[in-house]
């Protein structure tokens, strides 16, 4: 990552951008408000939400894309533990904090001003309502912000269209409760502000806002319709430790400590439906491209969900045989330490038993799971190798059958309903010897190390 390439790029494709809305700030502001995007976008816990996604949500759009694309992800107060300084200053006036819970103001004088009072309107926020991070938060904030920011350089027509595409990224929603997807209750929103603030657009016209908005929201999420199922989960384990940061204290982190954040994200997938991934409205995307986009979300999620499970029931093994042991044992303690410049380290991994007999994928889904968990993700990650070795020993013993059988007992155990004891008796007596034998070896192999001359 290297932030003045990016700062760089940010300042020139901004720079087009605005001129061609006929904007023509000095560079020094350019080089200000890319200076501002460059650093929200690489903090310390940005490993999805980076400068590299940005740039890829706007690639292709139309300037107000462009621009709306920069600005979509510039405040992630979950992932950043809070609000960067050099942001809060332009959006602190309107929101307060009450038991870690951010709050829209409720104070009427701020309605007075005209680019709150938009970003409200679009958003269909009132004064006084609580923010929820996965309700609008993020977007709202940085879609005020972005107004904040381009007040006197953009008319209050095309800031309102930005927010409009903003309030569009706004993920994963369901119909609301009189059957309006939220694509229609943005079309309702804008002509109410359209009449409000006299913009005089068109039907015709808002409902190309709508459709901008729908091109973006599909490009934030296109990852989800990738065609190599190894690129989707790349993606999701950056996602990851954005809100596990214990995951970054490499090679330090538990076996508890590492499942808990596989069960975030299995918990999240799990309740994902593929029909609210992707959007359309009116022609956009065609029906064809629609139909195409659910059907590789709906594969990829499948896929995520089982390879998920498979390694939350390896983890569980892991766990606990951890507890017979103390109990904030290290994954490395029992894998090995991560690779180090690509480097191999001495690891569980060479002590494992070859599976001779191995129990054969019963469907497309459980051999491109079994091929992501032997072979691995398309890269490592930064705190985790990107195969499962003692996820696919387990499931090339066991098959999925089987393993399904046991992640219920590994969720059982996660919930604290039988004890790691029990949970050790669910699996067969064979393959727990062979898991442990392999361990013992290494261990052995470490103590060897450590009484060398």
């Amino acid at each position: 990552m290297n932030t003045e390439i990016d700062k760089q790029k940010c300042s020139r494709t901004l720079s087009l951008a605005l001129a061609d809305l006929k904007a023509n700030p000095s560079l020094d502001k350019l080089d200000s408000i890319s200076d501002l995007i460059i650093q929200s976008m690489t903090g310390p816990w940005r490993f999805f939400h980076t400068p590299e996604h940005i740039f890829q949500v706007g690639e292709g759009g139309d300037s107000i894309e462009v621009i709306s694309a920069l600005f979509h992800d510039m405040v992630y107060v979950q992932v950043d533990q809070g609000i960067n300084v050099n942001i809060a200053r332009l959006i602190s006036p309107f929101i307060q904090e009450n038991n870690k819970q951010l709050f829209l103001i409720n104070d009427p004088d701020l309605l007075s001003d005209p680019l709150f009072k938009l970003t409200l309107d679009i958003f269909g926020f009132e004064q006084g309502n609580p923010l929820q991070p996965m309700a609008g938060q993020n977007e709202f904030l940085s879609a005020l912000l972005a107004a904040k920011i381009f007040d006197e350089i953009l008319s209050l027509g095309q800031i309102a269209q930005i927010i409009a595409c903003i309030e569009a990224t706004i993920p994963f929603r369901s119909t609301d409760a009189f059957g309006l997807s939220c694509s229609e209750k943005l079309f309702q929103n804008l002509k109410v502000v359209n009449e409000n603030f006299k913009f005089s657009w068109s039907d015709e016209e808002i409902h190309k806002i709508v459709e901008r908005g729908v091109r973006l929201s599909n490009r934030d999420v296109e990852n989800f319709a990738s065609t190599n199922p190894a690129h989707f989960l790349d993606n999701t384990w950056n996602l990851i430790p954005e809100t596990n940061h214990d995951l970054m204290k490499i090679n330090t982190y538990t076996a508890s400590g590492y499942r808990v954040s596989l069960q975030k994200m299995d918990g999240f997938l799990g309740f994902l439906k593929p029909d609210i991934v992707f959007r359309k409205y009116r022609n956009e995307p065609s029906e064809v491209r629609f139909k195409e986009l659910t059907l590789y979300a709906n594969r990829n999620l499948e896929i995520a969900r089982l390879y998920l499970g498979m390694k939350l029931t390896s983890i569980a093994f892991l766990e606990a045989l951890s507890m017979r042991i103390g109990r904030n044992i290290s994954v490395a303690m029992f894998m090995g330490e991560l690779p180090v410049d690509n480097q191999p380290n001495l690891g569980l991994e060479q002590f494992l038993p070859k599976i001779t007999k191995p129990m054969k994928p019963n469907s497309e889904i459980e051999l491109e799971v079994l091929s992501l968990l032997e072979i691995g993700r398309s890269v490592n990650s930064e705190y985790d190798v990107k195969n499962s070795p003692i996820a696919t020993i387990m499931t090339k013993s066991l098959g999925f059958n089987d393993m399904r059988i046991l992640l219920l007992k590994a969720r059982q155990f996660f919930k604290g309903e039988i004890s790691s004891e029990l949970f050790i008796d669910s699996c067969p007596k064979e393959l727990t010897n062979k898991l442990i034998e392999a361990i013992i070896k290494f261990f052995d192999e470490r103590r060897n190390k450590l009484l060398a001359n």
